[in-house]
């Protein structure tokens, strides 16, 4: 593979000419990626990873069918969506036979944010209602529209939460307001929308919809308790508002056993819209908005003409066909039903084996493993989740972090991933938080002098990686101070773990 330019050479034409806030993977020591296949990605060097995170490639980076039918489009015809052509309703057709029967009438974009967006314009303009419910930690997309409605950007910001948005605690039975030990959590957590809803009708104010990740993947992979959603959309219709499941990041079969996500809570809940994008085009842009015809005639009738120049385009319906037919002819629904099946497995004989491993929760391929400093009190383990991660790198397997507290590893592999790469990515993590542990361990049973002043430390790439995603660096809490000694030595870290 041919280069422009050294790896030094790009990092200072990024750092030159790319926006500062456009950070990359492992930003003390980043990736130069030249090429992938499958499951692997490969760098400058050649040295092969294992990507047990990049769920854009959702077939397989480079698949040769998709590659195939996008060269064969393109060598006839790629013009404005506005043109008749096939390509586009074939795609809509195929797309509607995976979902529930009112789910029907189809809106391309060219971005999982953009879908968002139109999603929330297709809400308000139902009934003329205005007010969004979005749960706590949420991330929809970047555009305007959707960083207001997006806890886990906007309270990085200085930004005040708009007037028009209710935030929801997320149902995190794990780390939540209501756990596991609760007699009913699902209520218990549809109860406090429905809280949100009568306050804003005692306020003056009218709920166009709630919207929801079907998992919530940047709050930490979260799986809702069975039955939160069916309530969540009885009060919310009730209010005259619309349910919008968000499916970029956890459709087209990566379940497993269902092809969408929302499918796990039962045929008897169905959203009255779902947006999706990321995998639909297996790295190509493209995405989509289905909902019900009443809505989109409601959507019609105010007389606005909506069009995107490009999405549903055909070349990126040819893709998106070619997705379809590789997730059913390669069964990889079965395949990630199997191989998460496997992977959850061993994970949770590592849980038995490590103190540092608070919780394992997934469904297919969309595992989140929550680290903690204490498992009784589920403390976070935030520099040590950043340690692995740089380590996992280290030993050729891209992982990443996050979480309202960046916690939590996010396992979202290629859907070709297999049971070797489940073996091999776990033995991996055995190994790092084996020396991790046994670190910690000398830590904490050492004798720290009275006089010396202590402070947490972490690896210095997991505070580089904090420091560039806009986290500041913890300062030092004199609470945690008696007589020169720390009281969370959990948090020490030795020096001998940067090797």
């Amino acid at each position: 593979m041919c280069e422009l330019y050294s790896k030094q050479d790009t990092l200072a034409l990024r750092r030159k000419h790319i926006g500062p806030s456009c950070k990359v993977f492992f930003a003390a020591d980043p990736i130069k990626i030249v090429r992938a296949r499958r499951q692997y990605m490969f760098d400058e060097r050649g040295e092969q990873y294992l990507d047990c995170v990049n769920n854009v490639a959702h077939v397989g980076h480079c698949h040769p069918e998709v590659v195939k039918a996008a060269l064969k489009q393109m060598e006839l015809l790629n013009t404005n969506s506005r043109f008749l052509h096939d390509n586009i309703v074939e795609y809509a057709r195929r797309l509607s036979a995976t979902l529930p029967e009112k789910l029907s009438v189809c809106y391309f974009t060219n971005s999982g944010s953009e879908a968002n967006d139109l999603a929330l314009r297709l809400a308000r303009q139902f009934r003329g209602h205005q007010d969004v419910i979005t749960l706590d930690h949420a991330y929809h997309g970047h555009l305007s529209s959707l960083i207001e409605i997006s806890p886990y950007k906007f309270r990085k910001g200085k930004d005040v939460k708009k007037a028009f948005v209710h935030v929801a605690p997320t149902p995190d039975t794990y780390r939540g307001k209501y756990r596991e030990d609760h007699a009913d959590p699902a209520s218990a957590y549809a109860d406090e929308v429905k809280e949100i809803i009568e306050e804003a009708h005692n306020s003056g104010r009218k709920i166009a919809a709630f919207i929801a990740e079907s998992m919530q993947s940047c709050g930490g992979q979260i799986i809702p308790p069975a039955g939160y959603f069916q309530k969540v959309a009885e009060y919310v219709h009730r209010a005259g508002g619309v349910f919008i499941a968000d499916e970029v990041q956890v459709g087209f079969g990566r379940v497993g056993k269902h092809f969408w996500s929302f499918q796990m809570h039962g045929e008897d809940f169905v959203p009255d819209i779902v947006t999706m994008g990321k995998p639909m085009g297996n790295g190509h842009p493209m995405a989509c908005v289905v909902t019900t015809k009443e809505i989109a005639e409601a959507f019609s009738s105010s007389g606005m003409e909506y069009f995107n120049t490009y999405g549903g385009n055909p070349v990126s319906s040819a893709v998106g066909l070619a997705v379809l037919n590789i997730i059913e002819n390669e069964d990889l629904q079965g395949n990630a039903t199997r191989v998460g099946d496997y992977l959850t497995e061993l994970l949770n004989k590592q849980k038995a084996k490590h103190t540092l491993i608070g919780d394992i929760r997934g469904v297919g391929l969309f595992i989140g493993i929550d680290l903690v400093k204490d498992r009784q009190k589920r403390t976070p383990a935030t520099e040590e989740a950043q340690h692995v991660i740089y380590k996992m790198k280290e030993k050729r397997v891209l992982l990443s972090a996050d979480g309202p507290h960046r916690n939590v590893l996010k396992i979202k592999p290629p859907m070709c991933f297999t049971e070797e790469d489940a073996k091999f990515m776990v033995d991996q993590l055995d190994e790092i938080l084996t020396v991790l542990e046994e670190a910690i361990g000398a830590q904490s049973e050492s004798v720290i002098s009275e006089s010396a002043p202590c402070r947490a430390k972490m690896p210095n790439e997991a505070r580089s990686e904090r420091l560039s995603d806009g986290t500041s660096e913890p300062r030092e809490n004199p609470s945690r101070k008696r007589n020169g000694l720390c009281t969370d030595k959990h948090s020490l870290l030795s020096k001998r773990l940067r090797t």
